[in-house]
């Protein structure tokens, strides 16, 4: 089963996340996405709590034929690092044949990762274009230029005409009732 790894911080998720889904059942050789929250920003960023980001997710993405939702960080004791999370998995799912998921935002830096060449090795990436942002051998930036940082910024700032046109409106609600990112 070939299986695209799909990690982030989701903070919250939004439509690039839901599309980026869609695109790599499309287009990739991909069999599912396991979409993975990380249990805590390898970079100390602040996160939303764990449970309210997977919950987004899987309001998010869940719903989406071969798109699963995965704890494997919570369960691996809150591990943060992408080698780490993908040698888990592999070990855990022989069977599976993995792809990483990187934004061609994040390419330039991901070669100053943990132990990226033994990442490229356990899951060959997969990079997805994002308008906005240019990328050699990223291919057409098929996904729109968002990013959680806007939403999280227009919902600081009450705009949720805005925010309702870049995150799913489940997830809209979601973060209206349980007050998020004001």
């Amino acid at each position: 089963m070939n299986v695209a790894v799909f990690g982030g911080s989701f903070n919250p998720p939004h439509v690039a996340h839901v599309l980026a889904c869609s695109l790599l059942l499309s287009v990739e050789e991909i069999d599912r996405v396991l979409v993975v929250p990380a249990y805590k920003h390898p970079f100390a960023k602040s996160l939303a709590p764990f449970q309210d980001r997977v919950t987004m997710c899987e309001l998010a993405m869940g719903w989406i034929a071969h798109v699963q939702v995965s704890r494997v960080e919570e369960e691996m004791g809150g591990e943060s690092r992408t080698l780490r999370t993908l040698e888990h998995l592999a070990q855990e799912n022989p069977e599976w044949v993995l792809r990483l998921v990187i934004g061609a935002d994040i390419l330039a830096e991901a070669p100053r990762w943990f132990g990226f060449e033994e990442i490229g090795r356990i899951a060959p990436p997969i990079v997805l274009a994002r308008a906005g942002f240019d990328a050699s051998g990223a291919g057409p930036a098929l996904l729109p230029e968002v990013s959680s940082t806007q939403v999280r910024a227009a919902v600081a700032r009450g705009d949720w005409t805005v925010v309702e046109r870049l995150v799913p409106r489940r997830v809209v609600a979601f973060i209206r009732e349980a007050a998020l990112y004001r």
